[in-house]
């Protein structure tokens, strides 16, 4: 299952603690937006990391996980650097 994830983090330490998680499952395409892949599996065990190392203060911080379904991802396209919405960026060494 693909999703969007999106977060706003009041606290600098648990922002870049939450963001280098998500890197682990996905790909930054913003500064607090990623686009990750997630079977059952998966999921339950990266909501299960952000709960067991407190990344969030549910009073005063967001972290959002929107479904994007495949007939959703093929009408989705980038006006920037990358072809596909959930492609990797190719990143070449000269």
């Amino acid at each position: 299952m693909k999703y969007l994830v999106a977060y706003d983090i009041t606290n600098d330490k648990r922002r870049k603690k939450l963001s280098e998680l998500l890197e682990a499952y996905g790909i930054r395409v913003n500064y607090s937006v990623f686009e990750i892949e997630l079977n059952a599996t998966k999921k339950e065990k990266l909501l299960y990391e952000i709960a067991l190392k407190k990344l969030i203060d549910i009073k005063y911080d967001s972290v959002r996980f929107y479904h994007i379904c495949q007939n959703c991802v093929e009408k989705s396209f980038d006006l920037a650097n990358r072809e596909d919405p959930f492609t990797p960026i190719n990143c070449e060494l000269f």
